[in-house]
């Protein structure tokens, strides 16, 4: 006879049993597990798994940390090109620019008026136009091989003028540009019609040569400008520089204009309202600057049956800099190491949250994250307990029927 006692000293086994197969059904898998994936690995590179994969600062939001974190580091043209006066650049003659040469004396019978100059107009000839050689020379007649390159026209004329007045009457030179070649500058990138652009000898700020240039191809907001001159480098929005007349810097000579487009974005992760649970998003600013408020209605706030308010980070990489001159004490990490991962921490428990909210910017590539309450975590627990249950019932429901069939058997036989 089968003995049927033992399935009631197998219930705790049946429960556990019935619990795993509850936890597959509840979570599925969508490729291969943890332990294949070390197990068939030909090379392991371990590292100690009590140590964080990167060190971090972690900064609660408050009033404080608004006011030294909550704006991005500025970027300015006129911080790294501009001047005092911001005047104009003195354009100088170069290189390839083909010049026109006039020489004028006071009267007939000099060195280039001949006696009968009525036959002719004016009292003045003019040279062939001539093109400022690889050595950056022009030959003068009369006057010689004269340096043109790096110098400005008033020099050069003084000089020719100077070397011809113990052969010509009272000479005066007048040299034209007439086509200028080494004082452009570069126009590249999202823009509509990309060049070398001449510089106007009055001085072209940066809005001048973009606008020679079709201006930017793409929004304002999504459009960054890079001026590069010599080794220093800046880039701004395209809409700083025209919200702000002082970014709007004279270019010089040689100048490298690259402009490029960008959309900035941030990521959500968590108990956002973002639509799916466990969803991700990426989402675009669709403005030059977002606050973290913003980021969050954008992807629909809080969601309020898993979030926990007192939880919600920003994960951001930080010039060390700037940590520095805040006060925060980096002597943990490496001298050397110049970007240092930050964790932003906000409570919205607190109500004084939302202001500073209001008032923190979001940074490009930032992370923003939002954990589940303590809470919701019970309740998918007890969600699967719940199912395991009605496993666990269904073996024990078939249990007692064969004991209470053993107990007839039993009676009819005596």
């Amino acid at each position: 006879m089968v003995n049927l006692s033992s399935y009631a000293g197998k219930a705790g086994v049946l429960f556990l049993t019935g619990l795993a197969l509850a936890s597959c059904t509840a979570l599925s898998k969508e490729g291969p597990t943890a332990a294949d994936i070390k197990a068939k690995a030909t090379v392991k590179v371990s590292s100690d798994n009590k140590r964080s994969i990167f060190d971090y600062v972690l900064i609660n939001v408050d009033d404080k940390a608004v006011n030294q974190f909550g704006k991005p580091a500025p970027q300015s043209l006129f911080g790294t090109f501009g001047n005092a006066r911001s005047v104009a650049p003195q354009l100088r003659l170069g290189v390839g620019d083909v010049v026109q040469v006039t020489i004028f004396e006071a009267q007939t019978g000099g060195l280039f008026i001949p006696t009968d100059a009525g036959a002719r107009p004016g009292n003045f000839v003019s040279l062939p136009a001539q093109q400022i050689d690889g050595q950056g020379d022009l030959n003068i007649p009369y006057a010689g091989q004269i340096r043109f390159a790096g110098r400005s026209v008033t020099d050069v004329q003084n000089e020719i003028a100077d070397k011809l007045s113990n052969r010509a009457i009272e000479p005066q030179v007048l040299i034209t540009l007439a086509t200028q070649r080494s004082s452009q500058v570069s126009v590249l990138g999202d823009v509509r019609a990309p060049a070398r652009i001449d510089v106007n000898p009055a001085g072209d700020r940066i809005i001048d040569v973009l606008a020679r240039a079709g201006g930017p191809a793409s929004p304002g907001y999504e459009t960054f400008v890079t001026l590069e001159r010599g080794t220093r480098k800046s880039t701004v929005f395209f809409d700083d520089i025209l919200a702000n007349t002082r970014e709007n810097v004279y270019v010089h000579p040689d100048d490298t204009i690259y402009v490029y487009r960008e959309a900035e974005s941030f990521l959500a992760f968590g108990a956002t309202n973002s639509g799916v649970v466990g969803a991700s998003n990426k989402i675009n600013f669709g403005s030059a600057r977002i606050t973290l408020a913003e980021g969050l209605a954008k992807v629909g706030g809080l969601d309020d049956t898993r979030a926990d308010a007192k939880k919600v980070f920003i994960y951001r990489v930080m010039n060390r800099k700037q940590l520095a001159n805040a006060g925060i004490d980096l002597t943990r990490f490496a001298p050397t190491q110049t970007s240092i991962p930050v964790i932003f921490q906000i409570d919205f428990r607190n109500p004084s949250a939302y202001f500073a909210a209001q008032n923190f910017n979001l940074a490009n590539k930032d992370i923003l994250y939002v954990d589940n309450s303590g809470a919701y975590e019970l309740t998918k627990f007890l969600s699967l307990v719940t199912n395991t249950t009605s496993t666990v019932t269904s073996v024990a429901d078939t249990v007692t029927a064969v004991r209470s069939g053993r107990d007839a058997i039993r009676t009819i036989g005596d």
